[in-house]
């Protein structure tokens, strides 16, 4: 950029110099990445607008409409004018209280409204928990497959991810001994995510307080993503970290929302739970940040987290029903390997016995080339394992309807057929 004349406030002009010795964009922005399950999903998303028959299995988003009771709640909401104004920046006094109740209810988990700060969506509670804990240099253990919206916020906390991978012989489980062979002086904290996005994988009640006795033993954070709590077959359970572990309360920070659970993706409502602390920590950051959440989508989260779930319950069966179709279907194709999660709505398969064959004169040696020639040659859009931890996998959510899956999975099915 050329230098120039720039007219300060007081009408004065002063020469403006280049700015070619310092870098635009900050360094700490420059290194984060765009989150690749949106960057595939909008890529799926624009091809269909151009009118091409794209199957996208890329984005965690449940295809069902929000259940009409909360959005009544919406539309009841938005005529009132005090839902026209700022309100608290934790969150409405009567939905951190709802949550409170909801989270007594199913976790069994006690506390106090205090210790919930709501915010614009799960990514928030996630980014706001790591900026309040983590100084610059601290390791976090990332348990790998991880969904990609982790390793960026440690980042941006100036944080350091150290990876811990557990493969598909292990169904994505970490251990304990794992845990432990990556722990260092410099470790603050540990992801744990059950159910697991991208995995779909659940750690068993013995599992989880194996891991939070370890994470009490040696001082050690845990922020727990418990977003898709209540999406679980096989009579599988996703209990709490601190409920496993009482302990642990003090030292826990629990990330939800209604999102996953009530099809409210596009409502942007989430929250922290942990000690009182750190919410207070992490309110004072998002006053600066974001103010407080959307009233209108607040209501609606009142509705949402207080009403029964059958409809919840009704939309876990469809789930249940495209899981175990899905997995079929991908076992059944040669050189693919697919684990039978126990929750969330992905899957999580091993392309590891594809990948350096030929397909249609290339030889995808990673999954994101594998990725990029589905897409290319049969239009179906999946995300790669390189999103979340080592190549070889691929991500596909069975959040969309069976028909598109039967004819999504028959594409692919058809490609890697002509590997040779």
């Amino acid at each position: 950029m050329k230098g120039g004349l720039v007219k300060l406030r007081n009408g004065i002009l002063r020469t403006m110099g280049t700015m070619s010795a310092k870098p635009r964009i900050s360094r700490r922005i420059a290194a984060i990445a765009e989150s690749a399950t949106l960057a595939v999903d909008g890529k799926a998303k624009a091809l269909k607008a151009a009118g091409r028959p794209v199957i996208g299995f890329g984005a965690g988003e449940p295809d069902f409409p929000t259940p009409d009771y909360i959005v009544k709640a919406a539309i009841d909401a938005a005529s009132k004018p005090a839902n026209h104004r700022y309100t608290p920046t934790p969150g409405l006094p009567e939905l951190r209280d709802a949550i409170v109740a909801k989270t007594l209810r199913d976790s069994n988990y006690v506390i106090t409204a205090d210790q919930v700060l709501v915010t614009n969506g799960g990514k928030q509670s996630v980014y706001q928990s790591f900026a309040s804990i983590i100084d610059p240099g601290d390791e976090v253990i990332l348990p790998s497959p991880f969904w990609t919206t982790y390793p960026e916020c440690i980042k941006l906390a100036g944080g350091v991810s150290v990876e811990v991978f557990a493969d598909e012989s292990q169904n994505y489980l970490v251990t304990v001994d794992q845990l432990e062979a990556a722990r260092t002086p410099k470790t603050k904290a540990l992801l744990f995510c059950s159910p697991s996005n991208p995995t779909g994988s659940v750690y068993s009640a013995e599992q989880v307080k194996a891991i939070g006795q370890w994470a009490l033993a040696h001082g050690i954070w845990v922020i727990s993503d418990e977003i898709y709590e209540h999406l679980l077959y096989d009579g599988a359970t996703a209990p709490s970290l601190p409920v496993v572990v009482p302990e642990m309360a003090d030292q826990t920070i629990i990330i939800n929302g209604v999102a996953k659970t009530y099809a409210m993706t596009g409502w942007r409502v989430g929250w922290m739970i942990g000690p009182k602390d750190v919410i207070k920590a992490a309110t004072n950051l998002q006053s600066h940040l974001s103010s407080n959440v959307s009233n209108i989508s607040q209501r609606a989260a009142i509705a949402a987290v207080t009403g029964d779930l059958t409809a919840v319950h009704e939309m876990g069966v469809a789930f249940d029903r495209r899981r175990k179709l899905i997995v079929d279907l991908l076992n059944k194709i040669p050189g693919v390997t697919c684990p039978t999660p126990t929750g969330a709505f992905y899957v999580y398969p091993s392309v590891k016995g594809v990948l350096g064959k030929e397909i249609r004169g290339k030889r995808p040696q990673t999954s994101a080339e594998l990725a990029t020639l589905i897409l290319d040659e049969v239009e179906v859009a999946a995300v790669p394992g390189e999103a979340f931890g080592p190549s070889g996998y691929l991500r596909f959510s069975y959040a969309l309807s069976d028909d598109d899956i039967v004819e999504g999975i028959g594409r692919v099915a058809k490609l890697l057929s002509e590997a040779k």
